[in-house]
């Protein structure tokens, strides 16, 4: 099977992926043809490897079986710990009623933002939209 399309993202690479067997060969051009991330590289890579499937990078030339394949999966591993841990946003139905409760509670805009993790502004929406809501 040969993948060598900038635009399998998403669900085309998970299709692609979901297709690999036992012995078959996954090749791409370049490594970020598979994923924009150490952290996506790593994610194909083990679902590759759970099928019993392979990677082939034809540049710079690159397989995730033998003894290179143990060294670019440790050269994964050792990129995606260096990115940034992409943090989740929390439900906006969630976020308003945490707002109202801590506003009623005496809490300021700026600490109940720092305490659930969304932006000043955030808050202030939604406290401007309770006000609203109440006149």
């Amino acid at each position: 099977m040969r993948a060598d399309d900038s635009s399998a993202e998403g669900q085309t690479l998970t299709s692609i992926l979901d297709l690999m067997s036992p012995g078959d060969q996954l090749v791409v051009s370049r490594l970020h043809r598979l994923a924009a991330t150490g952290r996506g590289l790593l994610e194909a890579l083990d679902r590759l490897e759970a099928r019993g499937a392979t990677l082939s990078v034809l540049r710079p030339k690159l397989s995730s079986s033998g003894a290179g394949g143990v060294a670019l999966r440790a050269a994964l591993q050792a990129v995606a710990e260096l990115e940034p841990v992409p943090h989740r946003r929390r439900a906006a139905a969630t976020a308003v009623q945490e707002i109202f409760a801590l506003q009623r509670a005496g809490v300021g805009p700026v600490e109940i933002a720092r305490r659930l993790g969304v932006s000043r502004m955030t808050v202030w929406r939604k406290l401007k939209a309770i006000e609203g809501a109440e006149a």
